[in-house]
């Protein structure tokens, strides 16, 4: 499974990525996604639907924060913060967040939507990627925030998206 989203574990992710995306899509938020050397690892899974995403670029670079980010998120006015979510959380998703950071952006990391390849790896990067101020949360949360009120015109369809029930995502028994 192949996908690293600015903004392994299988079914769980899959739907929350696909959860994210389509919150995306409804709320009208840019995204940029990158694939860790697709010509080794493949491209994003089929499964989930790119369609309107601002911009899809290979890399080799752990972190996305590449040149052509950095153009795409420049051509956004008042970019101050971003959602990260996808594969591997300790290693691709840690070292875009601590980038970002860095350069003044404040970060939320999906939970429920990131994964690597242990879960060890996965809950340690949490763990540390909270510690360093970065917002740790769910994609049920991060969507309720951006709209922030029922009364918010598209507070409908993301109510929608989110009437079903997330997958157990194994992070409750290990917080």
């Amino acid at each position: 499974m192949q996908h690293s989203y600015l903004y392994l574990t299988g079914f769980l992710i899959l739907l929350s990525d696909a959860f994210q995306l389509q919150g995306a899509r409804i709320l009208g938020i840019p995204v940029i996604i990158t694939e860790q050397y697709p010509k080794g690892l493949g491209s994003t899974v089929q499964e989930i639907d790119l369609t309107g995403v601002k911009l899809v670029l290979p890399k080799t670079k752990f972190s996305m924060v590449l040149p052509e980010v950095e153009a795409a998120l420049a051509e956004i006015p008042g970019v101050r913060s971003v959602v990260l979510f996808g594969v591997e959380t300790h290693v691709c998703i840690q070292q875009t967040a601590l980038e970002l950071v860095g350069r003044g952006i404040e970060v939320h990391i999906v939970a429920d939507a990131t994964s690597s390849r242990s879960m060890m790896d996965r809950m340690f990067a949490l763990e540390r990627l909270a510690r360093t101020g970065i917002i740790v949360t769910t994609s049920e949360a991060v969507l309720l925030q951006l709209v922030a009120d029922k009364d918010h015109p598209k507070f409908k369809e993301i109510q929608n998206l989110i009437k079903a029930s997330a997958p157990e995502s194994g992070l409750l028994s290990k917080v």
